[in-house]
C-alpha cells in the first residue's frame, strides 16, 4: 500500500493506492505552524473512511525547508571557510533580478558577519595541499562558535571537492561537540565557490529543523503502525529520511516536483507526450514544460537564495486560490503575491475578510458550497461577495464584475508564466496539451488555453491531489555528482584515456551502495549519466545525457546541444568536461487502469445553477448543470457551460468548450469553436 502526502500552503493532500489497485483521495486544511499536525490528523481521518495497512509506505513532500529559508526561521548557523573567502556569500554573482531598480536591496545572508570564520588552509586547483589546517585552530574556532550559541555549522573550503581532508577534520571536531555539520564536499562536490558555499549554508540552515520534523513525524507514524517513510526530493524521486536529513535543502521544491512527475506519468499513460503543467494551489501556481520528458535544471532559487542540485524545472508565480486582490495607490487592480493561506484563508472560509481568487470563483457561482471538499467544509458565498464589494468601486460597485476582473488579472499572471516556459524557450504552446491540477487549476484551464491557442486540455481523475499521487508513484532515486575538470582536445577524442570513466564508475558504485544500505535492491535499477560541458574559455556549462564515456560520441552531442541553444558550435575547439552526474533510480509502482465500464447513457446532472462566464463584452449569467466527477464513465461527454465537481477540485467547462471522459477517467477538454 502506497500513501502520498503533500503539505501545501492551504491544504494537505493524501493519495492512497491500495494493494488491490483501488484509490482513496483526501484533503484537509494545512496547519502552517506545525505541518505534521495536519498530516497526522489526515491519517486519522483516513483511518475512519478506508482500510489502512500497517505495512503502508508513506512518501511525503515537505515544505519545512522552503518555509524556513523564505521566512528566515532556520537554525543559528555559522560558516567556516578558507581565509579570504568569508564574504563570498555577500559578494555572490553579478546577477541582478531587478535590472532597472535604482535602489536595489539585497537580503542579508543566512549567516551573519560575526559567524563567518576563516581558517588558515589552502588547497590548489589540482587537489594539492598548499597550507595544512592545524587542528588547534579548529578548536579555537569551535570554542568561539559554541559560546555564540551556534546550532548548525557549514564548512566550505576552496577546492575541497578535490581533496576533502580539511573539511573532514572540522566536521569530526564539530560532531564531537554535538554541533550538526554540513560539509560542502558532501552537499555539493562541484566547482564554483559561491554556489557551493550558498548551497551548503542553506543546507546547514534548515537541516536541524527538517531532521527534527522528520524524527517527530516518524515517531508519530510508528504509533499508527506505519513504519516506512520516504521523502520526496526536488529532483522528482523519493529518498530516505536519513538522506533527507543530511541533504535537507534537496527537499525544498518537493511539492511542485511531485506534481510534474504525476502529470507526466498520467499524460504518457493516455498517449500524450508533450504537456505543459499548471499546478494552481492556494498560495502559488507552478508551471512546467515537458517536451516528451521531464526537464531538469541544476540550480533553483528558494526565496532569493540560490540552491544548486538537480531539480525538476518548475517556474512559480504568486497566483493561487488564496492570492489577495487589492486596488493599489494608482487605482490598478492587483492580485497576489500576498496570500491568505490556510489561516485566515479566503473570506468565504468565515475568518478572513480580504477578497481572494477563491472568493471570486465562489461569487461567480463556479464553486458550490455543498460540493466543496464533498461538503466537509463550510463555504459562505455571501462573505465572498462582501469582500469583493470592498474593491468594486472601479466596477460601478458591482462585486460580480470585480470578481471577473480578479480572475482576468490572476489569469494574466499565470499566462505570463506559461509563456516563459514555452514561447521564451523556443516552444509553441499550441503543440502541447495543458494539464491543469491543484485545487484551482481546472477552474482556470480553459481561459488560459484559449489565450495561448492550446486546443487540448487533460484534467486528471484526481487533479486536487496530483502532487501527492506523483509522490506515491515516483521512483526511488540517488542523484550523485562529482567534479571532473578535464579538457578534451578535438584531435584527442579517438585516443582518450582520461579519468572520466573512473569518475562515472565511482559515482554509480556509491549510488548503488547507498541504496543497498537502505535495504533496497538496486540490481535492476535504471542508470542515467549526464556530463556538464563547455568550450574551453567559457564560464557556464550545458548538460548532455550520455550512454557511455566515449568522447567520439558525447562531443558531437555537445556540439549539437550548443548549436540548438546558442545557434552556433565549433568542432575545432577543445571541450571541458566540468561535472559528471549519475542518477540511479528504482521505478515506482504504476497506476492500474481503472476497471470501469463505458456508458452510453448521457450523465445526469446533480443540479443546475446560475454561473457567471465571461462573454465578448460583459460577463453572462448562464444556467449551468453541475456533474459529479465520480459518476462520469469512459465515453461520456459534456457540452459547456458545465461544472464538474469532486472532493479535491472543481472543473469549469465554459461555453465554447466540451469535455469527454477517456478510458483512464481523464477529462479531455477541447474547444468547439475556433475562438471559444
Amino acid at each position: 500500500m502506497l500513501l502520498g502526502i503533500d503539505v501545501g500552503g492551504t491544504f494537505t493532500d493524501f493519495f492512497v493506492l491500495h494493494d488491490d489497485g483501488s484509490i482513496t483521495a483526501h484533503k484537509r486544511p494545512s496547519t502552517p505552524a506545525e505541518p505534521a499536525a495536519a498530516v497526522l490528523a489526515g491519517l486519522d481521518e483516513l483511518a475512519g473512511i478506508t482500510r489502512m495497512d500497517q505495512h503502508a509506505e508513506v512518501v511525503h513532500g515537505s515544505t519545512v525547508a522552503t518555509n524556513a529559508i523564505i521566512e528566515r526561521k532556520g537554525a543559528r548557523t555559522a560558516l567556516i571557510t578558507t581565509r579570504g573567502f568569508r564574504d563570498v556569500l555577500l559578494i555572490g554573482r553579478q546577477n541582478r533580478p531587478r535590472l532597472y531598480d535604482l535602489a536595489p536591496r539585497r537580503e542579508p545572508p543566512l549567516v551573519p558577519d560575526d559567524l563567518r570564520l576563516e581558517a588558515k588552509e589552502r588547497i590548489d586547483k589540482d587537489g594539492n595541499i598548499l597550507e595544512p589546517l592545524v587542528e588547534r585552530e579548529i578548536d579555537v574556532m569551535l570554542d568561539r562558535l559554541t559560546e555564540s550559541g551556534v546550532e548548525s555549522l557549514a564548512v566550505c573550503f576552496l577546492f575541497s571537492f578535490l581533496k576533502p581532508e580539511h573539511e573532514l577534520l572540522v566536521g569530526r571536531a564539530a560532531e564531537r561537540r554535538g554541533i550538526p555539520v554540513s560539509m560542502s564536499h558532501e552537499i555539493l562536490p562541484e566547482h564554483r565557490e559561491y554556489e557551493r558555499a550558498a548551497t551548503t549554508v542553506a543546507n546547514a540552515y534548515v537541516a536541524p529543523l527538517v531532521t527534527g520534523y522528520l524524527t517527530r513525524l516518524r515517531d508519530q507514524l510508528a504509533t499508527r503502525s506505519i513504519g516506512r517513510l520516504r521523502i520526496m526530493s526536488s529532483s522528482g524521486g523519493s529518498i530516505s529520511p536519513e538522506s533527507a536529513g543530511r541533504h535537507s535543502v534537496r527537499t525544498a521544491v518537493s511539492g511542485p516536483a511531485g506534481g510534474v512527475i504525476g502529470a507526466f506519468s498520467l499524460a504518457r499513460a493516455a498517449g500524450i507526450e508533450n504537456i505543459i503543467t499548471l499546478d494552481m494551489g492556494g498560495t502559488s501556481t507552478d508551471v512546467a514544460l515537458c517536451p516528451g520528458g521531464i526537464v531538469y535544471r541544476d540550480e533553483t532559487h528558494v526565496g532569493s537564495f540560490p540552491v544548486r542540485g538537480p531539480t525538476v524545472n518548475v517556474l512559480s508565480v504568486g497566483a493561487g486560490g488564496g492570492s489577495i486582490a487589492r486596488i493599489d495607490a494608482g487605482g490598478a487592480l492587483r492580485v497576489g503575491p500576498e496570500s491568505a493561506g490556510a489561516n485566515p484563508g479566503p473570506a468565504c472560509y468565515g475568518v478572513g475578510v480580504e477578497p481572494t481568487v477563491t472568493d471570486a470563483q465562489v461569487a461567480l457561482g463556479r464553486i458550490a458550497p455543498e460540493f466543496f471538499l464533498a461538503g466537509q467544509m463550510d463555504i459562505r458565498p455571501d462573505l465572498s461577495v462582501e469582500a469583493l464589494a470592498t474593491i468594486a468601486q472601479p466596477y460601478e460597485g458591482d462585486p460580480y464584475r470585480a470578481a471577473a476582473a480578479v480572475l482576468r488579472v490572476a489569469n494574466a499572471n499565470m499566462e505570463r508564466a506559461l509563456r516563459v516556459v514555452s514561447v521564451e524557450r523556443g516552444h509553441d504552446p499550441r503543440d502541447f496539451t495543458l494539464v491543469p491540477f491543484g485545487g484551482a487549476g481546472p477552474l482556470h484551464a480553459c481561459d488560459l488555453a484559449a489565450t495561448l491557442g492550446i486546443r487540448s486540455i487533460l484534467v486528471p481523475r484526481y487533479p486536487g491531489i496530483l502532487s501527492a499521487l506523483g509522490m506515491a508513484t515516483a521512483a526511488i532515486v540517488k542523484d550523485i555528482s562529482g567534479a571532473v575538470m578535464e579538457t578534451i582536445a578535438p584531435d584527442g577524442a579517438a585516443t582518450y584515456i582520461g579519468k572520466l570513466p573512473g569518475v562515472l564508475t565511482d559515482l554509480e558504485r556509491r549510488a548503488r551502495s547507498e541504496l543497498a544500505a537502505e535495504g533496497l535492491d538496486a540490481s535492476a535499477a535504471d542508470v542515467s549519466r549526464t556530463l556538464e560541458m563547455r568550450y574551453k574559455g567559457q564560464s557556464y556549462e550545458l548538460p548532455v545525457d550520455i550512454d557511455a564515456p566515449d568522447p567520439r560520441v558525447f562531443l558531437p552531442a555537445f556540439h549539437a546541444v550548443h548549436r540548438q541553444r546558442y545557434g552556433h558550435g565549433d568542432v575545432t575547439r577543445p571541450v571541458e568536461v566540468v561535472t559528471a552526474r549519475v542518477r540511479v533510480s528504482i521505478p515506482g509502482r504504476p497506476l492500474p487502469e481503472p476497471a470501469v465500464r463505458a456508458s452510453r447513457r448521457p450523465p445526469a446532472a446533480l443540479a443546475t445553477r446560475h454561473v457567471y462566464f465571461p462573454g465578448p463584452r460583459r460577463i453572462r449569467r448562464l444556467a449551468t448543470p453541475f456533474y459529479a466527477r465520480e459518476a462520469l464513465r469512459p465515453g461520456a461527454s459534456l457540452a459547456g457551460p458545465a461544472v464538474v465537481v469532486q472532493m479535491d477540485s472543481t472543473v469549469a467547462v465554459p461555453p465554447g468548450w466540451s469535455a469527454a471522459v477517456d478510458k483512464r477517467l481523464n477529462l479531455i477538454l477541447t474547444p468547439t469553436s475556433p475562438r471559444p
